[in-house]
Formats: C-alpha cells, structure tokens, sequence
C-alpha cells in the first residue's frame, strides 16, 4: 500500500469523525480495501503509542466501564453451527479514563466474562503506578480480577445500578431507566465523594457518536474482529494526544504531563 501521507490523514480523519468506511470512499476516492488496510496499520501504530507512552502513571481517580457492540452480526442472531465462533457476535470495549487529566489510560476489546476483564485489569495494572481509587459497575467479575491484580494496594469500589422493572421496556435494546445508583466500597477506604462513573460513562457516549462502529441502528457496524479493534485504537490515541478537551482547554496527554503539546495526526502517525 503506498498512498501519499496527506491522503492517508484525510481517510483517517473521516474516519475518526464518525464516517463510515463506504462514506469515506467517496469522500476520499480511495479503494475500501486500501482505506481497511490503512486502519489495520494507523491502529497498530496507536496501539503500540498508547502503550509505550501510558505506562506507570501516578493517578488518584481511575473510572472504569465496558460499552456494548458486535461483530458482523448480534449474539442472537447466530446460527448453530456460529454459537461457538467467538469472533462473531457481542464485542465488549472496556475503557479506563483517568477522572482528573480525562486521559483514557487503557482500553481491551472481547466479550463481557472473567478472561475479558482480567486481562483489562492487568492493562490497567500496566498503566498506572501506586496507589490510587478505582470506581467500576456492577460488574462481579471485577471484584475477584482487581483483588487478583492489585490486592488492597488500591481503593475500590463499585457503583451499581438499578433499574425500572417496568414491563413495557422489555423489547428495547437498551436498559430500563435508572433508578437509583448504590456505592459499594470492595477494598480499601474509597472517598464515598469520588464514587462516580460520570467521565468514562461520556466517554462512551463520545465513542457512539465519533466510531462508526459502534453508532446504533446502523449498517456500519464492523464485519471482522481486527477492524474494530484497529478502530478504537485510533480513536484513544486521537482522543488523548490530538483533540482539546473542552474543559481541559488542552489535551488529556497533555494535562497528564505526557507530552507539551497538541499532537497533529501526522505525527501521531510516523511516530517512533
């Protein structure tokens, strides 16, 4: 693939814009296959940025949370003989965001059980340094995977949430109504004040709206596993080393001190 690098931005920009791969052939008048493989290549690349350049962060507040997708078709649409395929079907993002410099300090892609979240737990292990309060959702797994990974060196706890039971909400696709939202400390003495999945909760709104992939009631949903990893790889590294953060009035690698200024998509691409 050899394209010029101003054509390759641009793709990626599209991309990174919520785009779909179809639409940004015609924006760009690439190939889809050249705009496919130039993903699998940009993601690469911002994968291995994420980890060389977040790695032993001091942190205080840490949020977690997983975001719902799929796989060239949802989990109940599968045949027999596809039920066993696990590159098919739900894809679960778990994301961890750094609650003060908004910086996403890790990300894994697989399905919402015990294997997922210990490895995303590891990551986060990876990232961070010391000791610092980390709040998730309800999910149970993470109760055994954090004891597992950071034994009582941190302060954690869980938010779970409630909700409405009401029976004409049962055939949406999305969860009832929340009715309520109860801390649960797990280890350690979390500050009941910070108990709180409101940054990574936007985060993921931020990810509906700016990955194709990921955008409800569409078609643009990912056909193959590697391309919708390729595509959040893309979209972190983006988030934290390219895009100004409103509130932050600079990025969130820059606010966590990673870097001094706001990186172009040209750099963030032939980076070393």
């Amino acid at each position: 693939m050899r394209i010029k690098l101003e054509d390759a931005v641009f793709a990626l920009k599209c991309l990174i814009e919520g785009n779909s791969v179809r639409s940004t052939e015609r924006l760009t008048g690439l190939d889809r296959n050249t705009i496919l493989d130039l993903l699998l290549l940009a993601g690469e690349r911002c994968e291995d940025l994420m980890k060389e350049k977040i790695r032993n962060m001091h942190v205080r507040q840490v949020q977690a949370d997983e975001i719902w997708g799929f796989i060239y078709k949802k989990e109940k649409h599968k045949t027999s003989d596809e039920a066993s395929n696990r590159l098919i079907g739900d894809a679960y993002t778990f994301v961890a965001i750094e609650a003060e410099s908004k910086l996403i300090l890790c990300f894994e892609l697989g399905r919402r059980d015990v294997s997922t979240t210990l490895r995303f737990v590891d990551s986060l292990r990876f990232a961070t340094s010391g000791s610092f309060q980390l709040t998730t959702d309800g999910f149970k797994p993470y109760i055994d995977t954090v004891e597992h990974v950071f034994g009582a060196d941190i302060d954690f706890s869980q938010l779970v949430k409630i909700y409405s039971s009401d029976e004409s909400i049962r055939e949406r696709y999305s969860p009832g109504e929340v009715i309520d939202a109860i801390p649960v400390p797990i280890t350690g003495d979390p500050d009941p004040a910070h108990i709180s999945t409101s940054y990574v909760e936007r985060q993921n709104l931020t990810m509906r709206m700016a990955i194709r992939r990921l955008t409800r009631l569409t078609n643009g949903f990912s056909k193959k596993w590697q391309n919708l990893k390729a595509a959040l790889a893309l979209h972190f590294a983006y988030y934290n080393f390219c895009r100004v953060h409103r509130t932050l009035r600079a990025t969130p690698a820059m606010e966590a001190k990673i870097t001094d200024h706001i990186w172009s998509l040209e750099e963030m691409l032939v980076w070393q």
